[in-house]
């Protein structure tokens, strides 16, 4: 059920992002929370940390940026309001990993077949 003031809820699945966020120093955690809080919140979220990935299968990137260090988290959509975390990786280049693309994918896959 959706929370008054809320217009999507962030949903942990497994421990596949969780493991990642524990492994983070307090400050990039506190950032991580805030933008959860962000997307969560407001109707349009910014670009700058939400983006659909092209050619991504239904794939977004929550987009979080501490100092000079960049981290991703890819998520995807169960029902319109549900943001389902896959997930998270520090980003050392301009590229996004295949293989991290591609582990979100299967991440995404064990979802939609455990949910029928």
């Amino acid at each position: 059920m959706q929370q008054a003031g809320k217009f999507r809820t962030i949903f942990f699945y497994k421990d596949y992002f969780e493991s990642f966020f524990l492994k983070q120093r307090k400050k990039v955690k506190d950032k991580i929370v805030w933008v959860f809080e962000l997307i969560e919140s407001v109707q349009r979220v910014p670009e700058l940390y939400f983006k659909h990935i092209e050619n991504g299968e239904g794939l977004y990137e929550i987009r979080v940026q501490v100092g000079n260090d960049i981290f991703r988290i890819f998520c995807f959509f169960d029902e319109g309001k549900l943001i389902v975390l896959a997930n998270g990786f520090q980003k050392k280049s301009q590229k996004t990993p295949k293989q991290e693309i591609e582990r979100a994918l299967k991440i995404k896959e064990e979802y939609e077949s455990e949910k029928k």
